[in-house]
């Protein structure tokens, strides 16, 4: 790595992250004296199309310089100094934080230009263009940060911002979902996403105090310099400590057992769904874990772990899936599923192709999210695909852009989703992991399913909205983002074109020097033949145009299939829309007894019990005692008299028997 950068590389990405946070300052702090949606709109939308601007110039610039040095260290001024921790606050340009900041920055302009439509006329216009350029900015110190503390910095950060957006609109209310749910607020939604959040969060607190005890530094350049010498393979302490990044993953990128804010996350006003869901925050812990990669190979034990914990996410959220009926939750459940993919690819130890996977579903998922939100602008809020249907003709070019994401996430080449899943799955057949593989493919087909069941009841068929509604298409700035990421849904995938194909994989030579230390620390694996590999494609194309097939069949030609498939197996339908009770289990295990716990050992032993009786107690004898101190004063002149007497008989006394 390159220790210093040259004045260009020093002043482009401090503007890059810069940018976003002057127009949250803007907004912020006069966008209310503004009053102009136009004003608000063109600094949320420039400050962030600017960035990307120049992320795309710092590309061409790591482009432009053989691969070993693509790597420059942007020192900006030293930030903490206590005893031997020693924190500056520094960027780590390379070819991963790259690829990232045209991801944030690229699909995060689009959020932003779309919103300008999706929003209008909405009374705090401005703080949402606050909120979303906050959001932007943490999310760029998170991925250009070169230690531990920094990132944690914007690992929270966005934490924040996901609460401040989820909670937008904090007195309306939305459908929890499954059997017997109600209605509550964006604002439980909100806290709910915050509190889960936590619990990841301590988790990587904990590792960076076991990393700053073992190395004495969190500088990443250095701790993975000399890991190997820090840390022996699968030894107890650095299985715990990425054991414990591990858990932060799961609590930012919605992983088992902590996905449960993710589905409720819908509350929030779509744009916001598009940004957590497809740019920013759910693939903060992919990228941690790919960033630590050197950490993680060290211990092959949490790999498997990070592996089956990703592959049982994609498959038991796909399944959930398979019955939602808000078109948001179907998403989520989607976007739940895809990150699974992404962790499997990072467990077997192939960290291009889980990084490819971000990129190809950033793409697609935020195609998706924004197609959905056209949807319900034109629906006048309506997120019930079951209220749905005929769209087609009402809405063609928002239908064509949503078919494109379909098919591209179902994995039908040669859309972007094809190259970037059947790498990962390819990876982790050739790694020795076929039953991983097995459920991943299984995986495929019912994602294809559940999308084209979306795509055909949102669609195709007869209108079943009501008379009064007349879906129209969405206004240019919510139509064009759509254009935008349709065409990269469809060219996205060529910059991983796999050798079995004839391409050069250009993501996978891109990252290479980044992983290169990892990859020598892996054990060599077999990387199957190119017969297999040519089957394994075809078994993935083959089982996703399964999906699609059956999906239009059941719910395009006859729905009434699906009708008598949940009537006579209503235990398993019943599991799948109660998402396997996992809330409930959580509520009636975790939080019912703390509150529990709360009220009786906190409140009513401890601040009633304790603090209450004593504060009362301290009042009461005060009380008494001013009570009886009172009667000394009783205003009467003779016993005034009589108390001076008497107190000068005693005073005589005690001086003459002394």
């Amino acid at each position: 790595m390159t220790d210093e950068a040259g004045t260009m590389m020093t002043i482009i990405p401090m503007l890059i992250v810069g940018l976003p946070l002057a127009g949250f300052l803007l907004n912020g702090l006069a966008g209310k004296k503004f009053a102009s949606e136009n004003i608000s709109g063109i600094i949320g939308c420039g400050t962030v199309g600017a960035s990307f601007i120049l992320s795309a110039v710092v590309f061409i610039e790591l482009l432009g310089r053989a691969p070993g040095e693509r790597a420059v260290t942007v020192r900006l001024f030293e930030w903490i100094s206590a005893g031997s921790l020693s924190v500056r606050a520094a960027y780590q340009v390379d070819q991963l934080s790259v690829l990232m900041l045209l991801i944030v920055t690229g699909v995060g302009f689009l959020i932003h230009v779309y919103s300008v439509g999706y929003m209008h006329g909405d009374p705090a216009f401005w703080r949402f263009f606050a909120y979303l350029n906050l959001f932007i900015f943490m999310m760029l110190n998170l991925v250009l940060a070169d230690n531990f503390l920094l990132m944690f910095l914007g690992w929270e950060g966005v934490g924040l911002c996901s609460y401040l957006l989820i909670g937008f609109w904090h007195d309306r209310k939305f459908d929890t979902g499954g059997y017997g749910a109600g209605k509550a607020l964006t604002s439980d939604a909100a806290k709910k996403a915050f509190i889960v959040n936590r619990i990841g969060d301590m988790g990587f607190l904990i590792a960076m105090f076991m990393i700053f005890a073992a190395t004495g530094t969190l500088r990443f350049s250095t701790i993975f310099t000399q890991a190997p010498a820090h840390f022996a393979a699968n030894d107890p302490l650095i299985i715990g400590i990425t054991l414990l990044l591990f858990l932060g993953a799961t609590g930012k990128s919605a992983q088992i057992p902590l996905y449960v804010w993710l589905p409720d996350a819908m509350a929030g006003p779509t744009p916001v769904s598009a940004l957590i869901h497809a740019a920013t925050m759910v693939t903060a812990g992919v990228y941690m874990v790919a960033r630590c990669s050197v950490l993680f190979v060290l211990a092959p034990a949490t790999m498997e772990v990070v592996a089956v914990i990703g592959i049982a996410t994609a498959f038991f959220a796909a399944t959930m899936g398979l019955v939602q009926n808000d078109i948001k939750k179907i998403l989520a459940y989607s976007t739940v599923s895809q990150l699974g993919y992404m962790f499997t690819g990072l467990g077997v130890g192939a960290f291009s192709a889980g990084l490819f996977h971000v990129m190809t579903h950033a793409f697609f998922k935020a195609l998706l999210f924004l197609g959905a939100g056209a949807v319900i602008h034109s629906l006048h809020d309506e997120q019930d695909v079951r209220k749905m249907g005929g769209l087609r003709k009402f809405m063609p070019s928002t239908y064509r852009t949503q078919l494109i994401a379909a098919l591209a996430i179902a994995g039908v080449p040669p859309l972007a989703g094809f190259f970037s899943k059947d790498e990962i799955l390819w990876k982790t057949f050739s790694d020795g992991s076929v039953a991983i593989w097995a459920i991943g493919w299984i995986t495929a087909g019912l994602t294809a399913f559940y999308m084209f069941r979306m795509m055909t009841m949102v669609f195709e068929g007869e209108p079943r909205f009501g008379h009064d509604t007349h879906p129209h298409e969405a206004p240019a700035t919510m139509l064009v983002p759509l254009v935008v990421l349709a065409g990269a849904s469809v060219v996205g995938g060529f910059l991983g074109v796999p050798h079995a194909l004839g391409g050069g994989n250009l993501i996978e030579t891109w990252l290479d020097p980044v992983f290169e230390r990892s990859m020598r620390i892996l054990p060599e694996t077999s990387h199957g033949s190119l017969p297999m590999e040519y089957l394994l494609m075809a078994m993935s194309v083959g089982i996703g145009l399964a999906g699609i097939f059956l999906a239009r069949r059941i719910y395009g030609s006859d729905p009434g299939i699906a009708e008598r498939a949940a009537r006579r197996f209503p235990g398993i339908t019943g599991v799948l829309r109660g998402k396997y009770y996992v809330d409930e289990i959580y509520d009636a295990v975790i939080v019912e007894p703390l509150k529990a716990a709360s009220r009786i050992v906190l409140w009513k032993g401890m601040d009633v019990g304790i603090i209450d009786a004593a504060v009362n107690g301290v009042a009461k004898t005060v009380n008494w005692l001013s009570s009886r101190a009172g009667r000394i004063q009783s205003g009467n002149v003779s016993h005034y008299g009589t108390a001076v007497l008497v107190g000068i008989g005693l005073i005589l006394g005690i001086l003459l028997f002394r």
